[in-house]
């Protein structure tokens, strides 16, 4: 894991106090035990946010100020000096450039960082910036990664096309529930990642992060995992990942009106993508705006109350669209194959994701169901990303999975016509299933349903 090169960076735990004897030593990352969660509350991802530092406004107001602005003036030259040298940081509020730190910016990487039971998180301005940023950081010219061969489609092109040809990176894809190929996959030396998403987009495969942690620590790799799919559901980092990244810009700001990422992990790692001479995040700059960060940080404390409502409908759909004769995929059906696995995992009353997939065998019929849903009877929207308050449905394949060729989606198990859906919560349940019943009668077409 890379270490910074200058000190005083990253606070991942309470804001340095007035008293000396509020940290232990130089280590202004991490407070003392006195002041940390019990193990409990630290497992338990809505408790571990009740805890979080509740940042206070400039005068007073219980919501925290934003600081919009883009640079920091100093009293004294000495002082700006020592900020570059890497001797003040923002553990003491010295700020140089947001680029560099923002306060409010920092305040969102609190709330990410209790969320995940991480040591530290920064914020970005996109889920495929943090993913390539800290990617950047963990391998360098000639370094291979490891990765589930069922991923965005955004990231698969990542790996696929652009590492190689302008990073000298390669990857080797695997199916993530073969452990014993991820492990003959990984080169000791040589591998620097193991890359894949706890629950895999657009499959709903549902990562074996223990064990897979186990054996990429064995090999001596970091374990990066994309927990976008399953805010609150899963904890990656608690289960042994190193790593935890977001597209923020989906169940967390829950709105569809955001385009934000983060990176969770040790604040070692963190410091050394802010790095003023070799930092990812620092020199590439994918910098969140402060006014976003304080949006995203006002969302967060009912991110646990929106994931329950549509993880509940998820499930119910998802046993009424299977007793109706549809080839339904959903981690909370006894029938999904990592069904148990992720029972195993799950945090307690979460339940099983908030998103479902209707293989409808062809993009026709994919496009005709999605259609009549929009259309007929106002279900949901055609429209990628996930998270938001309305159902949102699109066919994987020619849509959020089209950078992958033919061979690539058979392998990941991505049939042409996968209808991913995002299940809202807006109306009542029943008002929504009469509109998807609706829907199914209009189409008056026998192949929809499974015979079997």
């Amino acid at each position: 894991m890379p270490e910074t090169q200058s000190r005083g960076h990253v606070f991942a735990g309470k804001k340095r106090g007035t008293g000396a004897d509020d940290f232990e030593g130089d280590d202004v990352f991490v407070a003392k035990k006195s002041m940390l969660p019990s193990m409990a509350t630290e497992n338990d991802p809505a408790a571990a946010l009740a805890s979080a530092r509740h940042e206070f406004g400039e005068h007073g107001g219980v919501n925290m100020s934003i600081e919009a602005s883009a640079t920091f003036t100093v009293m004294e030259p000495e002082t700006m000096r020592r900020m570059f040298a890497g001797e003040l940081g923002p553990d003491r509020d010295f700020f140089i450039y947001s680029r560099h730190f923002n306060p409010t910016v920092l305040n969102l990487g609190r709330l990410m960082a209790a969320l995940e039971g991480t040591e530290a998180a920064y914020c970005t301005a996109s889920g495929m910036s943090a993913i390539s940023s800290v990617l950047l950081q963990l391998c360098s010219s000639g370094g291979h990664v490891v990765a589930s061969r069922t991923l965005y489609g955004g990231t698969h092109a990542l790996l696929t096309h652009f590492f190689p040809r302008a990073c000298n990176i390669t990857t080797t894809f695997v199916d993530i529930g073969d452990l014993e190929a991820v492990k003959n996959a990984i080169v000791e030396g040589k591998t620097k990642v193991l890359y894949f998403e706890s629950m895999s987009n657009p499959t709903l495969t549902v990562a074996n992060i223990p064990e897979l942690s186990r054996i990429g620590h064995e090999k001596g790799t970091t374990v990066v995992v994309d927990n976008t799919f399953a805010p609150m559901v899963l904890s990656p980092a608690r289960l042994g990942a190193d790593v935890v990244l977001h597209s923020i810009s989906k169940f967390i700001s829950g709105g569809a009106d955001v385009i934000a990422g983060a990176v969770c992990g040790p604040a070692s790692l963190v410091n050394s993508m802010m790095d003023l001479h070799q930092g990812a995040l620092m020199l590439l700059g994918p910098t969140m705006n402060a006014k976003v960060a304080f949006e995203l940080s006002e969302r967060i404390p009912h991110l646990g109350l929106r994931m329950k409502e549509h993880c509940r409908r998820a499930m119910e759909y998802a046993v009424r669209m299977k007793k109706l004769g549809l080839k339904v995929i959903y981690p909370g059906l006894e029938d999904h194959p990592q069904h148990l696995l992720l029972k195993s995992m799950a945090n307690k009353e979460y339940g099983f994701g908030g998103l479902l997939c209707v293989d409808m065998e062809t993009e026709e019929r994919a496009n005709r169901l999605m259609h009549h849903l929009q259309n007929y009877t106002q279900f949901g929207f055609m429209a990628v990303s996930l998270g938001y308050y309305e159902t949102l449905m699109s066919c994987s394949g020619s849509s959020t999975s089209s950078e992958m060729n033919a061979e690539e989606k058979e392998l990941a198990g991505i049939s042409p016509g996968l209808v991913r859906m995002s299940i809202g919560y807006i109306g009542t349940l029943e008002q929504k299933w009469s509109q998807l019943e609706k829907a199914l009668s209009r189409m008056q077409d026998s192949t929809l349903f499974n015979k079997n």
